[in-house]
C-alpha cells in the first residue's frame, strides 16, 4: 500500500470548487484549505502507477493550478529496503579499500540525467 501527502494550489477565488470537486471524486481525501488556495489531500494506491493515474485526475480538475506530492510513503518499498540491509553486510568492502577515491563513490541522487 502507497499513500501520498498532495499540495494542490488553485486561484483563492476558486478554492472551494476546487474543493467541492475534490470531496465528489473518489481519487483522493480532502483534508485542509487555506485562503491562499492551497489545498491538502492525500492520494492512496497498491502501487506507484496506481498513485500517479490518481494524481494526473487532480492535475487535471478544472481551476486546479499544479497538483504535487509532498510526501510519499511505500510499504512494499520499505520492506524491501529494510530486506536488503539486513542481508547487506554492515560496511561495504570497497570503504575498507585503502586505495579508494572519492571519484569511487556512486551517486544516484542526480534526476536530471535519468529517463523518467
Amino acid at each position: 500500500m502507497n499513500i501520498s501527502g498532495i499540495l494542490v494550489q488553485t486561484r483563492p477565488e476558486n478554492t472551494l470548487g476546487v474543493v467541492d470537486a475534490i470531496k465528489s471524486k473518489d481519487c483522493c481525501e480532502y483534508h485542509a484549505h487555506d485562503e491562499k488556495g492551497r489545498i491538502i489531500v492525500t492520494i492512496e494506491g497498491e502501487n506507484t502507477e496506481e498513485e500517479i493515474g490518481k494524481l494526473k485526475q487532480l492535475q487535471a480538475f478544472k481551476n486546479v493550478i499544479a497538483a504535487d506530492m509532498m510526501y510519499a510513503y511505500s510499504e512494499d518499498e520499505l520492506n524491501e529496503i529494510r530486506d536488503k540491509l539486513e542481508g547487506a553486510s554492515e560496511i561495504p568492502d570497497w570503504l575498507n579499500d585503502p586505495n579508494a577515491t572519492a571519484a569511487d563513490i556512486k551517486y544516484n541522487g542526480d534526476l536530471t540525467k535519468k529517463n523518467i
